[in-house]
């Protein structure tokens, strides 16, 4: 039987070949197309947290960012924390982002990086991300890239769901756009038994800073339910 890494290295190779055309002025963000050092480091994350057939339960963001998991494809986490928090050392500009500072506080809150990949699987409703005009671009802020995004999501979040995430539950990362989207689009695709949304970890380290612990804590009830 194959581990649940080698299924996830497998998915996420083969998404390239779904990906849709996207609208003028936007690109996509492929860092594993892209960077021989991404691949490495994903694979040995996987290897590192999920060389077993356990299931786990999904988390999922909007879409990668350019500091993230733009560049290690390993979601919420930035190159500071892939070598500090999950003892993968890369190459990469040690360049921090804010989402993975405050995920990364909830992880060692919960008990630690070991205990928390045991248990979930974070990762976006849309895999890879998207640049415009040089900047993160989300694939809900304009129509016609979210209704290109539409089979790839479907995609996607099955594909999870038939490699061993829990379909019971699924967390969403943002209490907006996102988590308006994946509940409608669940509603119409019954994937999950239900979707819990949580501030999205980006608004709480730009305008809840001073609250930080309160949020933790926030992430520690819904998961404990």
């Amino acid at each position: 039987m194959t581990t649940l890494a080698h299924r996830l290295a497998q998915h996420f190779d083969e998404l390239h070949h779904h990906l849709p055309p996207v609208p003028d002025g936007v690109e996509w963000l492929l860092p594993l197309a892209n960077l021989s050092e991404t691949q490495r480091v994903f694979h040995a994350f996987l290897e590192k947290y999920y060389a077993d057939s356990l299931p786990r339960t999904l988390i999922v963001g909007i879409n990668p960012g350019r500091f993230g998991a733009g560049v290690t494809n390993v979601a919420f986490t930035d190159p500071v924390r892939l070598a500090a928090d999950c003892g993968i050392e890369n190459s990469f500009d040690k360049k921090e982002e804010l989402s993975a500072q405050f995920i990364y506080r909830v992880v060692h809150a919960y008990g630690g990086v070991a205990a928390f990949y045991a248990r979930f699987f974070i990762n976006s409703v849309v895999p890879f991300g998207f640049v415009k005009n040089g900047i993160n671009y989300n694939y809900y802020d304009e129509k016609p890239l979210q209704a290109a995004m539409l089979p790839l999501i479907g995609h996607h979040l099955r594909s999870l769901i038939d490699l061993g995430m829990n379909p019971q539950v699924c967390y969403c990362l943002g209490e907006g756009q996102n988590y308006k989207f994946l509940a409608k689009f669940n509603e119409q695709e019954r994937l999950f038994g239900k979707v819990v949304p949580l501030p999205h970890p980006r608004f709480i380290m730009q305008y809840r800073r001073k609250r930080l612990e309160e949020f933790v804590e926030v992430y520690l009830q819904a998961f404990a339910q």
